[in-house]
């Protein structure tokens, strides 16, 4: 099977595969899929009759080589069939896995094929959108104070602004990017995956409006404080891939929060906002927020 190394200007061509999908990782957002490419790894693509196939290139960690489901409209291949397909491709494992495809089958039947591995770090929180929106409920009472404290110090005294990420202010919005990395360390490293994230939220809003991502920042006194990028991911549910926001305006990150919820998704009923990367400040704060489902996430690795 050829592969082909998957662009930004491969989104029209491929994007019908993804109609329908019902994969609720967020690693099954093509617009994501694209954007995550940088120094260390990248996504490539084939085209097997209506199947899209894809696998992800390790520059120096070629263990790490690995397939997603494929993913084609109306079809859960069996694990025989991914079994095949893997074969076909010369790779030897799957990422991804939401444990809707485990209970599909029977335990038994995959382990036929495969080793069935927990990828924890992966994990994704689930939300309701209207949970994250208007903050119902005593136990969202702190949020609310938050919220509350913030539109009285900036938001009712017109220090603030909510624009539309475009090709405009693109540039503006990747220079708060830099500036909020230097503030929380992030990207120092440029081989870990702080800075893979970093390097994918630039991917995403340079190419924006060419990727089927929707994006809002807010200024604070005419400068740029915060910034969330989403995209839609199944038929019900919206992702929100990237949200960065200033760490001394006290609030700022609640009130953000809740206009992504409200601005971002287009009446979708759930909101993805992926995973914890095993990071406990990370995990603490994405539990409160209290998530309706935490999807597993898990690797299949063929046996031989």
């Amino acid at each position: 099977m050829k592969f082909n190394k998957l662009k930004q200007e491969n989104y029209k061509q491929l994007k019908a595969f993804f109609k329908n999908q019902a994969n609720p990782l967020c690693a099954y957002s093509l617009s994501s899929v694209i954007c995550w490419e940088n120094k260390k790894f990248a996504p490539f693509y084939a085209i097997l009759d209506d199947t899209l196939v894809i696998t992800t290139l390790f520059v120096d960690k070629k263990e790490m080589n690995h397939l997603i489901l494929p993913v084609c409209q109306g079809k859960i291949f069996s694990p025989k069939e991914l079994f095949d397909i893997a074969k076909s491709c010369n790779r030897n494992q799957y990422w991804f896995v939401p444990q809707k495809y485990i209970k599909t089958f029977e335990k038994e039947d995959i382990e036929n094929y495969f080793e069935i591995h927990r990828q924890k770090e992966y994990d994704d929180y689930i939300y309701h959108a209207e949970d994250l929106s208007e903050l119902k409920g005593n136990k969202y009472s702190k949020k609310r104070n938050l919220v509350n404290q913030f539109k009285k110090k900036f938001v009712q005294n017109s220090r603030t602004e909510i624009e539309t990420i475009t090709s405009e202010n693109a540039t503006k919005c990747i220079e708060f990017l830099e500036e909020w990395c230097r503030i929380k360390d992030c990207g120092s490293d440029k081989d870990d995956e702080f800075a893979c994230e970093k390097q994918a939220a630039i991917n995403a809003i340079n190419h924006i409006e060419n990727l089927g991502l929707r994006g809002i920042l807010i200024k604070i006194d005419k400068k740029i404080s915060a910034f969330g990028i989403a995209s839609k991911l199944t038929d019900d549910t919206g992702v929100l891939h990237f949200e960065k926001a200033m760490p001394d305006k006290k609030g700022l990150y609640q009130y953000f929060d809740k206009q992504c919820a409200k601005r971002l998704f287009n009446g979708a009923k759930y909101i993805n906002k992926e995973s914890d990367m095993n990071i406990d400040g990370l995990a603490k704060a994405k539990k409160s927020y209290y998530p309706v489902e935490k999807i597993y996430s898990y690797r299949l690795v063929l046996k031989s």
